[in-house]
């Protein structure tokens, strides 16, 4: 949608949206000075006050064309931050029903922002219905009337374009989107970003003993990859980050069978793998010269006679033992395996991983916020500084060693669910367990990753919520 910046009207436009600040004074462009009296007097006429979130429609006429313009509260300047920012521009978007539109930004220091909600708010997913809405529409091309910095218009353009590939990825159903599918898109997207992309299956698998992924997948008929990304762009001597994210492409529960009305969704529980993969086209495109290896261990957990089952023992690629409890937790049976992969033959030095791991997140924290556990106070800080300036909703979850106790098995290492209560916080200790000493972030999305009631700028379906946080904390 962005196609240029303007410093000046002549290009011919039927459309503005400006923003305006609580008792200051409007600011407009000299092309609209023999207009101010007859807008302010509008202002007045409408009782438009420039509160937050309050918007208005003045019809004009412009270079002897009618012209609309859409005027959007922003509240107190003192009081305005980034994040409502987002919100009100984005609630005023669909106010204009222009077809060449031009955003008057200059007043506005929250650039990066408005870039990359106006990149956003055109995405739907609607590929799948016989009669879109958009055929009946022309598409609307919007400007900017204002000077920005090349790199923030490049990394807007790249944030935005992996956050929609992170969104297409996460609504395919599960008939389209599988572990082979998303290999090869991987494969694809890799190719077309820049970034390397290495896939196995079972075979190799099984020669890495890399058994309690593969108890997960035993009985599926789409059969599991394990898919890695590389962007290699630092020094030899830089650390490695590893990046990890659940690829349950479909999760039935396994024997411990979820409801219906919990499985109708599960096409997104390969939401951490999405996250991922689209931040890797966003961080290979904007050259960023860290050294990140990303892995996925994707696969379905589905029901047939050779279903692995509760009380079944397993081991771990690290050699570790599990007692399963619960078939439905199976995500961070095949995580563990994946983070031990990228420690131990992948060299990480530190580990991210994204998955979209319990429902226990969705009853402490609902849909908007993503919870957080940690073993370096000094890592976490430096993410939730990022996350905190890159809007996104992040909280910290405790990791108390009672806590351990939830985990223990009479029977083997660790039994793989935690009991009752603290779903979270045993869920994302259990991954605590495989991370060795490295500097650890685990981040379950399972309630930020997917709404079924659109909210702010996040659509029904798949967010991408905190791609845009781990992009640019690689990028710092």
């Amino acid at each position: 949608m962005l196609l240029n910046i303007v410093d000046n009207l002549d290009t011919k436009y039927d459309g503005a949206f400006a923003f305006v600040f609580e008792n200051k004074e409007l600011e407009l462009p000299k092309e609209f000075e023999v207009h101010l009296p007859f807008i302010k007097k509008t202002c007045e006429k409408l009782k438009f006050k420039a509160k937050s979130e309050e918007k208005i429609n003045i019809n004009l006429n412009l270079n002897e064309e009618a012209f609309e313009l859409t005027l959007i509260g922003l509240g107190e300047k003192e009081k305005l931050n980034s994040f409502n920012f987002r919100n009100y521009l984005f609630a005023g978007l669909s106010l204009n029903k222009s077809k060449n539109i031009v955003i008057l930004s200059s007043n506005v220091e929250y650039k990066s922002a408005l870039l990359e909600t106006v990149l956003i708010s055109d995405y739907k997913f609607d590929k799948y219905k016989s009669k879109k809405e958009e055929d009946k529409k022309q598409e609307v091309k919007i400007d900017f009337y204002d000077n920005f910095e090349k790199n923030l218009i490049e990394e807007a353009k790249y944030i935005v374009n992996g956050i929609k590939i992170t969104r297409d990825l996460v609504n395919e159903p599960a008939n389209v989107i599988y572990p082979e599918s998303l290999a090869n898109k991987a494969i694809e997207l890799g190719k077309e970003f820049g970034f390397e992309v290495e896939v196995f299956g079972d075979e190799k698998i099984q020669e890495l003993g890399m058994t309690a992924f593969a108890e997960v997948a035993r009985a599926a008929h789409a059969r599991p990859k394990v898919i890695i990304m590389r962007h290699m762009a630092g020094s030899e001597n830089d650390e490695i980050l590893g990046i990890i994210g659940k690829g349950l492409t479909y999760d039935t529960g396994g024997l411990s069978l979820k409801p219906s009305n919990s499985m109708d969704t599960m096409k997104c529980d390969m939401a951490g793998a999405g996250t991922v993969i689209g931040a890797m086209t966003a961080i290979a495109k904007m050259g960023i010269k860290k050294n990140i290896v990303a892995v996925i261990a994707a696969c379905e957990n589905s029901i047939a006679g050779n279903a692995y089952r509760p009380g079944d023992i397993i081991k771990s690629m690290s050699g570790k033992t599990i007692e399963v409890l619960n078939t439905d937790a199976e995500g961070r049976l095949t995580l563990i395996d994946a983070i031990h992969y990228a420690i131990e033959i992948e060299k990480a030095d530190k580990i991210i991983d994204l998955a979209t791991l319990t429902g226990a997140v969705l009853v402490a924290l609902g849909e908007t916020t993503t919870g957080a556990l940690s073993n370096n106070d000094e890592f976490y800080n430096s993410f939730e500084k990022i996350a905190k300036e890159s809007d996104e909703r992040l909280w910290r979850l405790p990791n108390f060693p009672e806590y351990e106790k939830l985990l223990e098995s009479k029977v083997a290492d660790f039994k793989n669910i935690g009991g009752k209560w603290g779903g979270t916080i045993s869920a994302g200790m259990f991954l605590g367990k495989f991370v060795q000493d490295k500097p650890w972030i685990h981040l379950d999305i399972a309630g930020s990753a997917w709404t079924d009631s659109p909210y702010s700028y996040y659509t029904y379906g798949g967010t991408g919520q905190m791609l845009r946080t781990l992009v640019n904390f690689v990028k710092n």
